[in-house]
């Protein structure tokens, strides 16, 4: 844990006690701060009282004594609706901000590295952190990823804090000054949260105002909105430290894969690095995108192609991401709890042939989007969840479906089918959020597993 002391002997409020929040609770604690820590939910205080937070009703506080508030990144301050406490914050004048900026503020010696995009944040945080580690490197992994930011080890001038970064916290993170900043991609996400597609791009573009003026920027080619902000900062920046990546293209002075290998352009010399079509744990050219973003990110820390090139192989992959679960005759099962959107599903669609795919949750979308280019692939939908009737009609009769109902129906259904084809793929990759039936993806994922490893080839 770090302490935060910046704060020592003031009072500083936290709203949400959930990990990131308790996590702040107790570093700024630790610091010698006086908190005021506060959540809505009754569970979640009743859980920090266990662990020894004094709570303090924010909705009777004194807000003429507080400077600072940390929120925790899933309250809204401005979309749809702000959060009552953030009004009241912002009319007493107080910083709003999350817990990585508290780590911004408190480790200043140590380079940072921010990671973010509407898909493949966490596989490019996890992969950056591994080359980086199997280099030698004194390395830290957290902030969207899972672990949070106050939770990590302190580190000194030699050290890396690679994090994740989503667009709630990006709107969070005044102090943030990154050494490298990675953009992925682009595709509409949480519009509610920032009120349109225009302020979701806009969040992501905070990415690189909070970035220091020599840092390398690492920017996808692959949709019009990441190919927009790299062009103004071309013009910005004079064309200085801007590294285009691109997992199906070519892209001249940057890192890209074609047909499979991963080129290094960066001195303008095409140079072949590795063959990615061998590496099982990244598979489809949005995987390769966030390779070629995780190289020359570790080029940018003056690592060796040779050893990045190794530290991809051995690469493990991430939960819920494309997870291979098990594979028998000839039916592969691939946990893709993650994809909570259309344009992560239809990435993972695009990777395999004879999919038997189980969609559904809470749709945040309006149509389909790419999934459609992929349908070809699947030969049957198991629906699940809320959405399942509106996904039906967005699929109408391109494919046959199936509403199911819950997710071990599905796995049943899609099971025996597949098994009596005698090989595929059943893929979960929900293109939905988890909440109508999950406590999250991770939990609707661990469901998943559970309930493949339960199966017996043969058998519904």
């Amino acid at each position: 844990m770090i302490d935060v002391t910046s704060f020592a002997n003031k009072p500083v409020g936290v709203l949400g006690l959930g990990r990131s929040g308790l996590s702040a609770v107790r570093a700024l604690a630790a610091g010698g701060a006086e908190v005021w820590a506060w959540d809505d939910q009754a569970a979640s205080r009743d859980k920090a009282i266990e662990e020894g937070v004094e709570l303090t009703d924010l909705y009777q506080s004194d807000w003429s004594q507080l400077n600072t508030l940390v929120l925790s990144p899933g309250i809204p301050d401005q979309y749809p609706k702000p959060h009552e406490i953030a009004t009241r914050a912002r009319a007493a004048g107080c910083e709003i901000i999350c817990d990585v900026d508290l780590l911004a503020r408190e480790v200043s010696a140590a380079r940072f590295v921010g990671v973010s995009g509407t898909n493949g944040k966490s596989t490019t945080t996890a992969l950056i952190g591994h080359i980086l580690k199997a280099a030698g490197r004194s390395v830290e992994i957290g902030g969207n990823y899972g672990i949070p930011a106050l939770d990590l080890a302190p580190l000194g001038e030699d050290g890396t804090y690679v994090l994740e970064l989503s667009s709630y916290q990006l709107e969070r993170i005044p102090s943030v000054r990154l050494d490298v900043a990675v953009l992925l991609n682009i595709s509409p996400d949480h519009l509610d949260r920032h009120g349109g597609l225009d302020g979701y791009v806009a969040a992501k573009r905070i990415l690189f105002e909070r970035s220091k003026e020599n840092a390398q920027t690492i920017i996808g080619m692959e949709d019009s909105h990441c190919r927009g902000i790299s062009l103004e900062l071309m013009i910005d920046r004079g064309g200085k430290g801007i590294v285009p990546i691109s997992g199906s293209a070519r892209t001249p002075g940057g890192v890209y894969v074609e047909n499979g290998m991963l080129i290094d352009d960066l001195e303008n010399q095409q140079q072949s690095i590795m063959d990615l079509r061998v590496v099982p744990t990244l598979p489809g050219q949005h995987n390769w995108q966030n390779t070629a973003a995780a190289y020359a990110a570790a080029r940018a820390a003056d690592i060796e192609p040779e050893t990045i090139a190794a530290a991809i192989k051995s690469f493990s992959g991430l939960a819920h991401r494309q997870e291979l679960i098990r594979e028998f005759n000839g039916v592969a099962y691939i946990n893709d709890s993650k994809a909570t959107n259309t344009e992560a599903a239809a990435k993972a669609l695009g990777c395999y042939e004879n999919v038997h795919w189980i969609a559904g949750g809470q749709f945040k979308e309006e149509d389909l989007g790419t999934i459609e280019e992929v349908m070809p692939q699947v030969k049957q939908v198991y629906l699940i969840g809320e959405a399942q009737d509106q996904l039906a009609g967005l699929l109408g009769s391109s494919v046959s479906t199936s509403t199911c109902g819950d997710l071990e129906t599905a796995v049943k259904a899609a099971h025996q089918a597949a098994q009596s084809e005698g090989g595929g793929t059943v893929l979960l990759s929900p293109a939905c959020a988890s909440f109508d039936q999950f406590s999250d993806f991770e939990q609707r994922g661990e469901t998943f597993r559970d309930l493949v490893n339960y199966l017996e080839a043969g058998t519904a």
